[in-house]
């Protein structure tokens, strides 16, 4: 489950970075070659060595200002038309 959710994180960050589909599904391809490229390691040693590095990796690449949907939360649109 923190491989999963490392994952998800990765692409959502990339997703701050390349708005348009069209521009991040190269990026995610590369994000699940990476993994994919790591899901044969038995060593609990090494395999948490990745992860802290990939942790890592994640909070150096992380979005200043990351995108919300526009209904979300703290989005553009949030709240707009609330019944009175």
């Amino acid at each position: 489950s923190e491989i999963t959710s490392l994952y998800r994180r990765s692409l959502k960050t990339a997703l701050n970075w390349y708005v348009d589909r069209q521009l991040w599904r190269p990026v995610a391809l590369e994000i699940r070659a990476r993994f994919e490229a790591n899901k044969n390691i038995a060593s609990t040693q090494e395999l948490r060595k990745i992860i802290i590095a990939a942790e890592k990796e994640l909070e150096e690449n992380s979005h200043p200002d990351p995108y919300k949907y526009p209904t979300a939360p703290g989005g553009t649109k949030w709240e707009r038309n609330i019944p009175p």
